[in-house]
């Protein structure tokens, strides 16, 4: 069971990966900053929606909750997408917790509810908010990780079906 488990995710991987590259592609015929920013946005939301998708499908038979988060850290961990690489997922449980993340691998079993970014918005809290009502986008300030500088950004999330996990990525605007 193991196996066949192992083969549906890689399966799923496989189709998120070709997806995105084609997304990506689109992306560098952009030509100004408003149509690149609506391409970042379309990349966000077909890459979370089927990972999204894809992960609901094979985390449903995994009965343990230990097991649910490995298969999720190892899914999302080589996952990158956009021209330059930068765009990457996260997990949070509805809790605030975060289950998973690409890039921070301090974040992991940390909760997060009462994180402000610079301006006082409580991020995480208004992530899994939209991730309730069925998925949308928020816009935030979060370090970046090449300069760890908090930098504006914008989100998209949805929840992972049959679990209380949500999933994001983002981009920062030019």
């Amino acid at each position: 069971m193991i196996a066949k488990m192992r083969s549906k995710g890689r399966l799923c991987l496989i189709g998120i990966v070709i997806l995105l590259a084609l997304l990506s592609i689109g992306l560098v015929s952009c030509g100004g900053t408003d149509e690149a920013q609506e391409a970042n946005e379309q990349v966000a939301v077909v890459a979370v929606h089927t990972a999204a998708v894809g992960l609901g499908a094979i985390v449903k038979d995994i009965p343990d909750e230990n097991g649910r988060i490995e298969l999720i850290r190892n899914f999302i961990d080589p996952v990158r997408f956009y021209d330059d690489e930068s765009g990457y997922f996260y997990v949070y449980n509805y809790d605030c917790v975060n289950i998973a993340h690409a890039v921070d691998k301090t974040l992991p079993g940390k909760n997060l509810y009462d994180y402000q970014d610079m301006r006082g918005k409580y991020v995480i809290r208004e992530l899994a908010a939209a991730a309730r009502d069925g998925g949308g986008f928020v816009t935030y300030y979060w370090p970046h990780p090449d300069t760890k500088a908090e930098m504006k950004k914008v989100g998209y999330v949805e929840p992972i079906p049959g679990t209380d996990y949500f999933i994001g990525t983002g981009y920062y605007p030019k």
